[in-house]
């Protein structure tokens, strides 16, 4: 697969989101089915993994770690902070970015993820209560000591990721960016792209939407976290649709599948911005790593960029408490 930087790191053009292994969407398979599937990423080319403490919380991380223990050498890891998580009832957890929490929170990583460096370490969410110079300083200290190799941020504002910069360089931004939560082209991809700072996009795909398979009628189980989303309610679904008909439009143009679109779109958007759409299953991982190979013409990305700029989406991203810190 092609490469790309995410500032000191060379990591595929397309990653592999891991939460929807262990959280969010159902059941999941057996873990020794997730572990063979991960390691079949990475025979597919997928070297940039992303995962996070709170995924779980905690088995993600664990899961991530042995599937990917065998090609540590080979493979970029990504993980995150932010969270304090009550381990007698894990579901009761804050926002927090203390600094003894991020490094108990690290070396508690290292742990589940086998491995006595990681490559990309966000804070998850940005804590209003700890300066992010704070924050920032102490990633810097354990990017000194050794055990994390480059700092990210994630669901950031161009504020804070000028401040945090400042003190230790930013390799990576993640926030929610595809054809329906543009939000982050004003200012925030403008900043990265001055700063020299790489751009990935969680949930590029919509959750799913994008790819034409979630119907305007659909509606979730508890289980799956889209239950609970403003953009997942048959009414926004339903008023959201002609974007789903755009892309599927040109994907018919491309020979391609909607999915592919949506992610070529993305990577045509910068040459730092690396997507990782989650899986669990082969054919649509398969699906996904294609679309780096696929070039939109000039006409469909006009076609796109200016109907979703001008398409008005239904419903708040996300949980609906979505904000740049």
């Amino acid at each position: 697969m092609k490469t790309r930087q995410l500032g000191p790191l060379t990591v595929s053009a397309i990653g592999l989101g891991c939460m929807g292994m262990s959280i969010n969407y159902g059941p999941s398979p057996e873990r020794s089915e997730l572990i063979a599937f991960t390691r079949k990423a990475f025979d597919l080319g997928v070297t940039f993994f992303d995962t996070a403490q709170v995924y779980g919380p905690f088995t993600n991380e664990d899961l991530v770690g042995e599937a990917l223990q065998p090609l540590r050498d080979e493979v970029v890891i990504a993980t995150k902070f932010g969270f304090d998580i009550n381990t007698d009832d894990p579901r009761a957890r804050s926002i927090s970015s203390r600094p003894d929490l991020i490094r108990s929170s690290t070396e508690a990583s290292l742990r589940r993820l086998r491995t006595d460096h990681i490559d990309l370490l966000y804070q998850h969410r940005v804590d209003p209560t700890v300066p992010i110079e704070d924050v920032a300083g102490t990633v810097k200290e354990l990017i000194d000591e050794g055990k994390v190799l480059s700092f990210g941020l994630s669901e950031a504002g161009a504020d804070t990721i000028r401040r945090a910069h400042a003190v230790q360089p930013v390799a990576a931004v993640q926030n929610e960016y595809s054809l329906w939560a543009r939000d982050p082209e004003p200012e925030v991809l403008p900043t990265c792209e001055e700063l020299g700072i790489g751009f990935v996009p969680w949930s590029p795909l919509g959750q799913g939407f994008l790819t034409g398979t979630v119907g305007s009628t659909d509606t979730f189980t508890d289980d799956d976290i889209r239950s609970r989303f403003p953009r997942f309610t048959p009414q926004a679904l339903a008023a959201n649709q002609p974007i789903v008909d755009l892309v599927h439009d040109v994907a018919t143009s491309a020979n391609a599948t909607p999915a592919q679109v949506a992610l070529a779109w993305l990577l045509s958007r910068g040459q730092s911005i690396v997507p990782i759409p989650g899986t669990r299953k082969l054919h649509r991982l398969e699906e996904n790593i294609a679309a780096a190979d696929i070039d939109l013409s000039d006409d469909d990305l006009r076609r796109l960029d200016e109907a979703t700029a001008g398409f008005s989406v239904t419903g708040a991203r996300g949980s609906g408490h979505e904000h740049y810190g």
